[in-house]
C-alpha cells in the first residue's frame, strides 16, 4: 500500500501563485507515475498533470499549459520522495480540491491511479 500526503494549498488572489507538494510512503517501489488531479464542487475530477518515474511529463491539461508545472523535488531522488505542482497566473476557475495520485508507469487517466491523497484545497479569488 502507498500513502500520499499533499500540502501547500491555500487562498490566493487571481494572478497569484501557489506550490503544492506531495510525498509518498509505503510500497513506493510500485510507483511508476505520480500525478495531480483536481475536483471543483459539482464537477468531475479532472487530470492536471502526470510525471513518470523517469522524469517525463506524460500529460498536462491544455488549460494549464504555460501556467502549471509538475516536477520532482530533487533530480537525484526518486519521484515518490517529493513531487511539486507549481501553479502560476491562477484564475478563479482553478479553485478546487487538488489531489496527488500514484500509479503504474503508463498511468494517465483517473482509473489508472491506485493511490490517492486526501487532497489540499486551492481557492482563487477574483
Amino acid at each position: 500500500h502507498v500513502q500520499l500526503v499533499e500540502s501547500g494549498g491555500g487562498s490566493v488572489q487571481a494572478g497569484g501563485s501557489l506550490r503544492l507538494s506531495c510525498t509518498a510512503s509505503g510500497d513506493t517501489e510500485s510507483i511508476g507515475s505520480m500525478a495531480w488531479f483536481r475536483q471543483a464542487p459539482g464537477k468531475e475530477r479532472e487530470g492536471v498533470a502526470v510525471l513518470s518515474s523517469n522524469n517525463r511529463i506524460t500529460f498536462i491539461a491544455d488549460s494549464m499549459k504555460g501556467r502549471f508545472t509538475i516536477s520532482k523535488g530533487d533530480a537525484k531522488m526518486p519521484l515518490y520522495s517529493m513531487m511539486y505542482l507549481q501553479m502560476d497566473s491562477l484564475k478563479p476557475e482553478d479553485t478546487a480540491m487538488y489531489y496527488c495520485a500514484a500509479g503504474c508507469e503508463r498511468a494517465t487517466m483517473t482509473s489508472d491511479f491506485s493511490y490517492w491523497g486526501q487532497g489540499t484545497q486551492v481557492t482563487v479569488s477574483s
